[in-house]
C-alpha cells in the first residue's frame, strides 16, 4: 500500500470529513477523494462510508495497522537520512516526564534540547528521527527491560531503577504499614494521571480486576498529583524519589517491580550514541532509594 494514500485515509477517518482532511494535508477535496478511491481500488474493498463519513469494518481493521505502518515508514526514512548525513550537532532528547530525574537531567550537555512527551510516544519520536535520543520510564521486574512498541530498530539500556511507593492520604487505614501488597488495594479508588501507573497495568500486575478510578487529572505536574492524592482523591503509585514530601508513601513490596528509566537511540555512531554512552555511566549521586542500573 502506498503510504501517501494510507496517510490520507487516516486523516479522513480521524476527522470524519474529506474537506477537513484536505485542509489538514494541504490537498484539494477532490484530490483526497481520488486518493481514497485509489486505496479502495488497490484493496478491492470499501474503506469508508460516505454519508456520514465513517470507517467500514474493513476500514476499522486497516486503521489498526495504519499507525504502526506509517511510523515504520518514517523510521526507515529517518534512518537512511541519518546514515547519509553523518554525525552533526547535539541530539534532541524526547523524554517521558518521570524519566527526567535530577541526576539524569544534570548529565545532559548544554545545547541538546529536551522536551517531554507521553511515555508511549518516546520510542516513536526516536525511530522517526524527531529526537536523536529518548528517555522513557515505566515499571518492570528488577533488571527486566521495559515493554516498548515495535517501531523499528532501536538500541537501549536501563540507567536507573528505584522502588515504587503507594501515596496515601493522611489517616488512611493502611498508612501505618511498612509495605503494601497490590492485591490488598484492588477495592481502593485510584487517581488517573499521565505520570501515574495506569490502572490497566495495576490490574495486570495484580492478576485481576478492581482498581476503580476516583479522579482524573490530565496534566503532568507531579506536585498536583501528590496534592490530589494527599487530599484523598485517589491512591497513586509513583517512584519513591518523586513521592518525597508526600503525605504518606508506603513501599510496594508485592509484586516485586521497580520504576525503570531507559535510554533509547537509533544511531550506532554519532552524537546520540556518544550521549547515550555518557548517560550509561552511573550518576555521581542518586536520590534516596534510587540505584543506577544498566542492562
Amino acid at each position: 500500500m502506498d503510504p501517501h494514500l494510507l496517510r490520507t485515509f487516516v486523516a479522513v477517518a480521524d476527522r470524519r470529513s474529506f474537506s477537513a482532511a484536505a485542509t489538514e494535508l494541504g490537498y484539494t477535496q477532490s484530490a483526497v477523494s481520488q486518493q481514497i478511491a485509489a486505496l479502495e481500488a488497490d484493496l478491492g474493498l470499501a474503506l469508508l462510508h460516505r454519508r456520514p463519513v465513517a470507517p467500514t469494518r474493513a476500514g476499522e481493521r486497516l486503521l489498526e495497522h495504519a499507525g504502526p505502518l506509517l511510523l515504520r515508514h518514517r523510521a526507515a526514512r529517518a534512518d537512511v537520512l541519518r546514515a547519509a548525513a553523518g554525525p552533526a550537532g547535539r541530539p534532541a532528547v524526547a523524554a517521558s516526564p518521570l524519566a527526567c530525574t535530577p541526576a539524569i537531567v544534570r548529565s545532559l550537555p548544554p545545547g541538546c534540547g529536551l522536551r517531554t512527551v507521553a511515555r508511549e510516544r518516546v520510542a516513536g519520536e526516536v525511530a522517526s528521527g524527531a529526537a536523536g535520543l529518548g528517555l522513557v520510564d515505566g515499571i518492570a521486574a528488577p533488571s527486566d527491560p521495559l515493554r516498548l512498541p515495535d517501531v523499528g530498530p532501536l538500541s537501549g539500556f536501563g540507567i536507573v531503577e528505584e522502588e515504587l511507593v503507594v501515596v496515601l492520604p493522611d489517616g488512611h487505614p493502611l498508612s501505618h504499614r511498612r509495605g503494601l501488597d497490590l492485591t490488598d488495594l484492588t477495592d481502593a479508588l485510584w487517581l488517573l494521571a499521565p505520570v501515574a501507573v495506569p490502572v490497566e497495568r495495576l490490574r495486570e500486575l495484580a492478576g485481576g480486576g478492581g482498581f476503580r478510578a476516583a479522579f482524573r487529572y490530565d496534566g503532568e505536574d507531579v506536585c498536583t498529583v501528590l496534592n490530589l492524592a494527599a487530599a484523598g482523591h485517589g491512591l497513586v503509585l509513583l517512584p519513591a524519589s518523586v513521592a518525597v514530601g508526600a503525605a504518606r508513601g508506603v513501599p510496594l513490596v508485592s509484586p516485586r517491580v521497580v520504576h525503570r528509566v531507559e535510554v533509547l537511540y537509533a544511531e550506532a555512531t554519532g552524537p546520540a550514541a556518544v550521549l547515550a554512552a555518557q548517560l550509561r555511566q552511573p550518576p555521581s549521586s542518586t536520590p534516596p532509594g534510587t540505584s543506577a542500573s544498566g542492562s
